[in-house]
């Protein structure tokens, strides 16, 4: 490197340059996130038309050739000479960075586009781009390739990015290639991604595009959306999205668990005051105190469980790490439940300690699924990607929105809302007892040393060792068979703790009543991480938990029981593969010995497993026991034998639970456990004639 380092070092990159040289600084990466992104940006410009009612469809279709095409009905982009640069309309939005008509020019009222770049970034990135567009009865044309204007000489078979191209030279031309009924309006833009600029393996997610395609649907109400993808010409995929609920049909989409309220709409404006640059009519940007209006939409309900989904969105585009405007959606909604649960402390019974906690942020946000969207004009984001909010007012107008909406719909005289918002108040504290009762059991559930007492349960038989990883719980079945599995397990690494008969049906009773419950609050309290979601995974206590229950149907009613637990209030043990069902033997065949061969004993775990066995003995002119012994419970076994078969990890056989499908095993959980009786029902007679009548004990 040389130490001469003077004015001719220096580079000036102009126009479009500066896109191609720097391309993650417009759209954050140049991998498939970065290739969605341009196609974000041509949607959006039409999706902002349709908001300002001005378009009510848009198709979106994924080519063979790898390119891509976005039509609309809007206004279509002007076509008239723009008098500061000479250019059409079409030329200086795909050309000219921060140029557009989203600059508060009385274009738009509120617009995803901000900073005049979309546009032109996608053309700059791409190997070719086409725009057609109709307006004034007039279908207008232009290509473009790498950002610069010009003509290809297509082949007959259709447009490519590999045919000859001759820019223009002296001037550019914006073609006039067809006649359309006057009324007629829209734009058309096709173009294919410079593979210069894009990885090699970046490709357009059908998926994320319908995703996309329904979340706008849902907050464009009565914009209808279709996205084709024809790459595969044998199998075209084709899907239509078309809302009218507006956020409150997103939210009944987006929400993870069964509802306990109907869902809320809160809605109003307000208007901010703002200094920024303006552009006054001789073409000069002017200082100027202008006033703007936000306008606040926010759908909102609680669910059954403790999971919250919060989706915010700023004229229709996602800000997936929030901004202000979610920061006052959360400021708005603590300050009404907390307002409203301290005028009902004395029917939610929040009296003694309890009424000295204060209601928290999460304790709120449990099971709360909301989408709150804003509309402003020329919103100030974070970055050409938009991901956060910053304009300042935002925040305040959302709060006071929430804050009184909210408040008004909690006090309401209304059965049905004075019902729903009890079901909240008392969820939200039940939530709060949930987070202090598991703070209280982590302070309590650490591992005992010398210099501690425990206060563990008392029928908890722990094991010697500290080390998690090695250490395994039994949660087994009965007094009966504590007994003999104390004298089976290995006590140094297995501990073991008994539950009375079927323990609660958690699926159906609140957090409250489970932590009421011997059993349940046993189980959480020896596993020393929590519940819910202050369970911490790096605080348990063992590294396996292993279900043990009898071989029959009572058996399996009460693992399912246990599992149920763990799968709604200790979902992350779960999701590790640390739970674990053992495996216990339904029969034991007694093998006569001989003058060659000592005595033997075979387990077998199902009816079909015992009669191959037999008929292979027979097979081989060995004799057995005719009173083969059937084990209908775990206290049926000897030490020594349930040590063999169950508890020694050399000859054991454990079934680990998995949930890899979420969503299934949750609708499976609801299905078996749930309040909703009818589809239960059908599901038990539907499979009625399957049963194993010789598998129930009567």
């Amino acid at each position: 490197m040389s130490s001469d380092y003077s004015a001719r070092h220096l580079s000036v990159l102009e126009g479009l340059e500066a896109v191609r040289k720097r391309p993650g600084m417009y759209i954050g990466t140049t991998d498939s996130r970065g290739l969605m992104h341009c196609l974000w940006e041509i949607i959006d410009n039409s999706v902002d038309e349709a908001l300002g009612g001005f378009g009510s469809r848009i198709e979106v279709i994924l080519y063979p050739d790898d390119s891509v095409e976005v039509r609309d009905n809007g206004r279509g982009i002007p076509v008239d000479v723009e008098p500061k640069t000479g250019l059409t309309g079409v030329e200086v939005v795909m050309t000219k960075l921060h140029a557009g008509g989203k600059f508060g020019g009385g274009s738009y009222a509120a617009s995803g586009g901000l900073h005049g770049v979309g546009a032109s970034v996608v053309n700059a990135l791409s190997e070719r781009l086409d725009v057609w567009v109709d307006r004034g009865g007039e279908t207008h044309h232009m290509a473009f390739r790498r950002g610069e204007p010009g003509y290809f000489a297509d082949p007959a078979a259709g447009p490519t990015p590999q045919a000859e191209f001759s820019p223009f030279v002296t001037g550019s031309k914006l073609e006039t290639t067809g006649k359309v009924a006057k009324a007629r309006t829209g734009t058309r833009t096709r173009y294919w991604a410079d593979r210069q600029i894009f990885n090699k393996s970046a490709s357009f997610s059908f998926e994320d595009l319908l995703t996309r395609a329904r979340q706008t649907a849902f907050l464009v109400p009565g914009l209808e959306l279709v996205v084709r993808d024809e790459r595969n010409p044998l199998e075209p995929s084709e899907q239509t999205f078309r809302f009218e609920g507006g956020a409150k049909d997103f939210v009944d989409f987006v929400a993870p668990d069964a509802a306990v309220t109907a869902t809320w709409e809160l809605r109003g404006e307000a208007t901010y005051t703002e200094t920024v640059p303006v552009l006054k009519a001789n073409g000069h940007l002017e200082s100027e105190e202008v006033e703007r209006n936000c306008v606040v939409d926010v759908a909102l309900r609680w669910g059954k469980g403790y999971d919250n989904e919060v989706r915010s969105f700023v004229n229709i585009i996602s800000t997936p790490k929030g901004g202000t405007h979610q920061a006052g959606f959360e400021q708005g909604l603590v300050k009404a439940m907390r307002k409203v649960i301290e005028t009902n402390a004395r029917r939610l019974k929040l009296t003694g300690k309890d009424g000295a906690e204060r209601i928290e942020k999460d304790d709120i946000m449990a099971g709360l699924t909301a989408v709150v969207t804003v509309r402003i004009p020329e919103p100030q984001f974070e970055g050409q990607t938009k991901e956060v909010l910053g304009t300042t007012p935002v925040r305040a107008i959302v709060s006071k929105v929430v804050e009184t909406e909210l408040g008004a719909i909690m006090s309401s005289s209304k059965r049905d809302d004075k019902t729903q918002a009890t079901i909240v108040m008392e969820k939200i504290v039940a939530e709060m007892r949930a987070r202090v009762a598991a703070r209280k059991q982590k302070e309590i559930s650490r591992r005992k040393n010398a210099l501690e007492t425990s206060s563990l349960p008392a029928k908890l038989a722990d094991c010697r060792s500290n080390d998690v990883e090695s250490s395994e719980l039994f949660i087994v079945e009965g007094d009966s068979a504590l007994g003999t599995a104390k004298l089976a397990r290995r006590s140094d690494f297995q501990a073991l703790l008994p539950i009375r008969g079927k323990i609660l049906n958690v699926q159906k009773a609140s957090v409250t009543d489970m932590l009421h419950n011997a059993e349940c609050a046993s189980i959480i309290q020896v596993l020393g991480a929590g519940s819910g979601r202050t369970f911490d995974l790096e605080q348990a206590r063992y590294g396996k938990i292993i279900l043990m229950t009898d071989a029959d149907v009572d058996g399996a009613h009460i693992r399912t029981l246990l599992l149920t637990l763990f799968f709604r209030y200790m979902r992350p043990m779960v999701d590790a593969g640390r739970v674990y069902a053992a495996v216990p033997p339904l029969h034991r065949v007694e093998v006569m010995g001989s003058a060659r061969r000592e005595r033997e004993y075979i387990y077998t775990y199902s009816e079909k497993e015992l009669q191959e066995t037999l008929r292979d003995l027979k097979r081989a002119g060995r004799r057995y026991k005719e009173d083969i012994q059937r084990y209908k419970g775990l206290g049926e076994m000897d030490a020594d034998q349930l040590a063999e078969t169950t508890m020694d990890p050399e000859h054991r056989t454990l079934r680990r639970i998995t949930a890899a499908d979420a969503q299934a095993a949750e609708r499976v959980f609801e299905l078996l456990m749930g309040n909703d009786v009818g589809p239960r029902r059908d599901f038990i007679v539907a499979g009625a004639a399957d049963l194993d009548h010789s598998r129930i004990d009567a």
